[in-house]
């Protein structure tokens, strides 16, 4: 709990740094470009698509005749778009969290390791290519796991539950593998997961709930649409930095772990871990 609690409120103070905050807007601009250009190019397709399918289901016909005696029909043209972005915000949270581990985490650990850890030995248990693997496979996972678990989402209780546990999972397995890539052999992180499986995975569930802080940007309802050019690169930068302050957060606590790791060695570390000679 200590290291917990000590690694949180490092995290939190880094955050305030100047280079910290430079290092979210790379992933910003990279997002906000790639999200500005799917929109010029299908959004307007992909909401009449969903104004065709939802016209064509039976259920959300009556819904609409229901609106419109309720003199509220102007809602018809506004629920296609809310949809849409409710489709992509998982996409935009997983975009989010994979440009910040490959593009700023990196900095954020040799920022971190070079004021706390400086006598800690790089192994390199990790690379970029395992990076890639692991983040990509993840994701899909996690994406999997959100459209499997949708039913679960209509129980008033697991809506608040199940979503933040499955972005936990995907924060602290993107991360923790990024964190540790340059300074932990490979037995070590295995090692270190296995010891702190709870703790890192408290990490990434505490930062999942972060996450969903900008969902309340889009219960602005119908100007949700009107404003969205602006709300989505706005969403972007909060995720972004969340994500970043995740990183800290993780990086803070893995190197800690680890260096306690080294000082205190399995009997075994040195027959499992040719590096530790």
């Amino acid at each position: 709990m200590t290291l917990f609690l000590d690694s949180f409120w490092r995290a939190l103070a880094y955050c305030l740094q100047p280079r910290v905050i430079a290092l979210s807007f790379l992933p910003l601009v990279l997002l906000a470009a790639l999200s500005v250009g799917l929109f010029w190019l299908f959004w307007d397709p992909a909401v009449l698509g969903l104004q065709t399918w939802l016209a064509d289901w039976a259920l959300m016909e009556s819904l609409f005749r229901w609106l419109d005696s309720m003199a509220m029909g102007h809602l018809r043209m506004v629920l296609p778009p809310l949809l849409l972005i409710s489709l992509v915000l998982p996409l935009m949270i997983v975009l989010s969290l994979l440009a910040v581990a490959w593009l700023a985490t990196p900095a954020l650990v040799k920022l971190v390791a070079e004021r706390r850890f400086s006598a800690l030995a790089q192994r390199r248990g990790g690379s970029f290519a395992g990076s890639l693997l692991q983040g990509l496979g993840s994701a899909l996972l996690a994406l999997l796991a959100l459209v499997l678990t949708l039913p679960l989402w209509l129980i008033p209780p697991l809506v608040i539950v199940v979503p933040p546990l499955i972005w936990g999972w995907l924060t602290s397995r993107v991360m923790v593998y990024d964190v540790l890539a340059l300074h932990a052999s490979e037995p070590e992180r295995e090692e270190l997961m296995r010891r702190h499986r709870y703790w890192l995975l408290a990490i990434g569930v505490i930062s999942g709930y972060m996450g969903a802080a900008p969902g309340l940007i889009w219960a602005v309802g119908a100007m949700a649409v009107v404003l969205a050019p602006l709300l989505v690169p706005l969403a972007i930068w909060i995720y972004t930095f969340v994500f970043i302050f995740a990183a800290l957060w993780f990086s803070h606590y893995s190197l800690a772990a680890l260096a306690a790791l080294r000082a205190a060695p399995l009997p075994d570390a040195g027959a499992t871990d040719p590096t530790h000679a």
